[in-house]
């Protein structure tokens, strides 16, 4: 059983030493997995700093975790040298390469409550988390579901969400997709569904849309649980009975937002997919029920471009949309582009939320 975290002070937004520098930390995740290398191939990454250097404010990074570890991927030492600090966690853990273990599953929480202990302390804007094993923090007997989980407690949020966002490079239309459950058994799903919990998704979505992307308004889309949407209460009962009503009530109290649904699953992706590849008139975000209702598409769509942002906290947090692929950790394959894109995002969002909450 995992020991309650310490609460921090109730958190305040961040408050940057330097108002004009957007300081960002990057985890390097589990030790053992591709954390460490898709860290060092984005900071290094030329398009990266490029795209960078073209901001219009300067951009300060801090890498969280082991340096010797994480050194081993920082190319070039010179660009590192001008845009990298480090915020050494002081965990030496032999490394057991692609097997992670109880001692790197522990390496990876501390990188994590450094980061988060960082930004509470306005030290950070901004935290892009690297992957973990959630077998490793078992092992080192940290009973969370994830790093979302841990980011909630110590922030004292009551209602973090999990924001998959990607960037079409067809169309350029933006794909948001907000999961109301997350890593629970299907079986759960039903019981875990309430009015409460769907309406607490809806208010942090439309939140995060106005202080995280600058929207006042637009279409949100809500899928069915069951198939065809419970087909009129044939196939399921749960549109009828909750569902139905919940959006009605919360369409009404929110009249600047349209609500779509719930819309039969199988049905709501098709005009994502064609604005993803064609652009034209679609939803402004998604929220689905359960994690694969929602996870499959925007894989399919974006897997190498996709970025999991945490809302609902008083800093901007993202991860790219990947595990730690112990399989080829190591073997310098691994493509750093959705850690790059999470890298932009982190930026994008925490540099609009000085324009909408200054």
């Amino acid at each position: 059983m995992t020991p309650p975290l310490s609460r921090p002070p109730a958190p305040c937004p961040p408050k940057s030493q330097n108002p004009a520098t957007l300081a960002i930390a990057l985890t390097l995740g589990d030790p053992a997995g591709i954390g460490p290398e898709v860290v060092g191939k984005a900071l290094t990454d030329p398009n990266l700093l490029t795209w960078r250097q073209s901001q219009p404010f300067p951009i300060r990074f801090t890498v969280v975790g082991d340096r010797a570890l994480g050194e081993r991927w920082l190319a070039n030492s010179a660009v590192v040298a001008e845009a990298v600090n480090w915020l050494d966690v002081g965990m030496r853990v032999s490394v057991p390469v692609g097997h992670g273990n109880a001692q790197t599953g522990e390496a990876s929480f501390q990188y994590l409550q450094a980061a988060i202990d960082g930004a509470l302390r306005g030290d950070f804007g901004a935290i892009v988390t690297a992957p973990i094993a959630k077998s490793g923090w078992q092992a080192a007997g940290h009973a969370y579901p994830g790093q979302t989980e841990v980011l909630g407690e110590r922030t004292q949020s009551d209602r973090p969400g999990m924001l998959f966002v990607a960037r079409s490079p067809h169309s350029d239309w933006i794909l948001r997709v907000l999961l109301a459950t997350v890593h629970i058994p299907v079986s759960q799903v039903p019981l875990v569904l309430t009015p409460m919990l769907l309406t607490t998704k809806l208010n942090t979505l439309r939140d995060s849309l106005r202080q995280d992307f600058g929207l006042e308004g637009g279409t949100l889309a809500v899928a069915g649980l069951n198939p065809h949407a419970g087909e009129g209460g044939y196939l399921g009962t749960e549109e009828e009975t909750w569902l139905k009503p919940t959006l009605a009530l919360w369409q009404a109290a929110n009249p600047a937002w349209r609500v779509w649904g719930p819309v039969p699953p199988d049905a709501l992706w098709v005009g994502a997919a064609r604005a993803w590849h064609q652009g034209g008139e679609a939803p402004v975000a998604y929220l689905a029920l359960y994690h694969d209702q929602g996870l499959i598409p925007v894989k399919m769509l974006a897997f190498d471009r996709a970025v999991n942002v945490t809302i609902g906290l008083p800093f901007v947090r993202t991860s790219p949309d990947h595990g730690t692929a112990f399989d080829i950790a190591g073997q310098g394959i691994a493509d750093p582009s959705s850690t790059i894109a999470a890298i932009q995002w982190a930026i994008k969002l925490t540099a609009q939320r000085r324009v909408t909450s200054p």
